[in-house]
């Protein structure tokens, strides 16, 4: 099995990870179908709590 020979520097590690936060680190933003809110995509609506055409939460 393969194993690395050195550790990875903290600085390496952290500059390869820093692009999972993205270029503009504000998160894209959708109109909701339902209720013509914008929402984070593949989320359920927390204006009217549809996702996908059902209603997948209850909201008062």
């Amino acid at each position: 099995m393969a194993v690395p020979k050195r550790r990875t520097s903290r600085s390496r590690h952290r500059s390869r990870h820093a692009v999972w936060a993205g270029k503009s680190g504000v998160p894209d933003l959708v109109e909701c179908p339902q209720c013509h809110e914008m929402k984070m995509p593949h989320r359920v609506c927390t204006n009217c709590g549809y996702y996908r055409d059902r209603q997948a939460i209850e909201v008062e």
